[in-house]
């Protein structure tokens, strides 16, 4: 360990806090952890022995789920919220993958466009119609300019 530093924060899905801990960190009662586990909204990990294990994200789920109970919303509404924004960080991180696949396959597109127009030059703003070759996977079909 460096001179200096702390001890080494634990990874935020390690299942490090026994309930006392987790309830006290976030100001439920621990019957309640218990409840919320049953009814599916929390599922902390467990020990060999069975003891309930929570980690950081456990706790901001906890306390999440504290706040949407504390304005008033049922169990049911939180369990809904609780999985349209599963679905919603889901939906977010398959755009994200789906964009970077979209620009990587622009940029080889433009590559590969650029390195024909050398070759054979064509009037700017339109493209080829690539056809598939040994070295490319790429098809792009020009709309017929009527």
């Amino acid at each position: 360990m460096a001179r200096g530093a702390g001890p080494e924060r634990p990874a935020p899905d390690a299942a490090v806090y026994v309930i006392s801990v987790a309830a006290e960190l976030t100001g439920l009662h621990p019957q309640t952890l218990r409840t919320w586990e049953r009814l599916g909204l929390i599922t902390p990990g467990r020990t060999g022995g069975g003891g309930r294990r929570y980690s950081h994200t456990d706790i901001e789920l906890l306390r999440e789920i504290a706040d949407l109970t504390g304005h008033g919303i049922g169990l049911e509404g939180v369990r809904r919220i609780l999985d349209l924004e599963h679905r919603a960080a889901a939906l977010a991180q398959r755009n994200a993958e789906l964009q970077a696949e979209l620009d990587a396959t622009r940029e080889a597109l433009q590559s590969l466009v650029a390195s024909r127009a050398a070759v054979a030059p064509r009037p700017p703003g339109t493209l080829p119609a690539l056809r598939p070759d040994t070295s490319s996977q790429i098809v792009v079909w020009r709309r017929d300019q009527r």
